[in-house]
């Protein structure tokens, strides 16, 4: 079989001395596509962490094949998507642990492409976001919200380190303390499934007209997580961060400090780790902001 793999999977896998994987992978779709009956179809650009590929099963519905590469496991996403059952996020059609393989539902264009107005971007979001938030327990194998946090708080100073210090020690500050508070905040009473990486790439256009998330982090935290994320889009829209909070926070329930120091968190290390990998110009973007609201 051949395949047509992306420009930046061929260059992560080759980065980290997996150069087999790609080898093999050819073999290793033909296998799947034979025990879930697929044809397989184009590859689908987008990330760098798993390869995708258009799929139809055996009655004509159509899917998406997707492999992550070595050292990605999609069990987490999996669990994710299993809990949501296709309500806020694509549904799972099938998966393959050992493969590090998913099947899932096809969706179509991301909403980036389709919905010119950022707000109403913001809004959608929100409304996806709600649909998949459910309550779940500690049985459910999910990092926490608090875990999230600790783990951010471990490592932002070192990555801030290695990028070359691209923002203020005052920012970095700033967020290690919403992460404390944020850590802290956790209650597993109230917290729910949430996605954790909510933007407009990751949400494609339904066959119902309306949206459906892709590519969950899957965790067990604060709805405010996923506000937060959202609060983070678009850091070159220029409008009031703190208005667009409010209005997540009004339309949702959730406390507006809550969502604003997500938003801090999730801006300043996306930012700092888009820096650290030369992902440009959103990391230079979003810690410009940082540093404006720190200041």
């Amino acid at each position: 079989m051949s395949l047509d793999i992306p420009v930046q999977v061929r260059t992560t896998v080759i980065a980290d001395g997996n150069e087999s994987w790609l080898d093999e992978l050819p073999d290793v779709v033909d296998s799947l596509a034979r025990e879930w009956s697929l044809t397989i179809g184009a590859g689908l650009a987008g990330g760098h962490a798993a390869l995708v590929v258009e799929a139809t099963l055996a009655d004509g519905t159509p899917a998406v094949l997707k492999i992550g590469v070595p050292g990605r496991d999609v069990g987490q996403e999996a669990v994710a998507l299993r809990l949501a059952n296709g309500e806020g996020c694509a549904e799972l059609l099938g998966e393959d642990a050992g493969r590090q393989a998913l099947l899932l539902e096809r969706l179509g264009a991301p909403m980036h492409d389709l919905v010119a107005d950022p707000a109403r971007r913001h809004d959608l979001l929100c409304e996806a976001a709600v649909r998949l938030w459910r309550p779940i327990g500690p049985d459910i194998d999910l990092p926490t919200g608090a875990e999230l946090a600790e783990q951010y708080a471990d490592r932002l100073p070192e990555l801030w380190e290695q990028a070359g210090r691209p923002c203020s020690p005052a920012t970095v500050t700033d967020a290690l303390n919403c992460m404390d508070r944020r850590r802290l905040a956790h209650d597993d009473r109230s917290a729910v499934l949430v996605h954790g990486d909510i933007h407009e790439m990751n949400a494609l256009q339904a066959s119902d007209g309306g949206y459906k998330l892709i590519d969950p982090a899957g965790l067990w935290a604060e709805p405010a997580c996923d506000l937060g994320t959202i609060v983070r889009c678009t850091p070159d829209l220029g409008d009031d961060l703190w208005a667009r909070t409010e209005r997540l926070a009004s339309r949702t329930g959730m406390d507006a400090t809550a969502i604003w120091e997500w938003g801090t968190i999730h801006r300043v290390v996306s930012g700092v780790y888009a820096s650290s990998i030369g992902f440009q110009p959103f990391g230079d973007l979003l810690l410009a902001e940082a540093d404006r609201l720190t200041a």
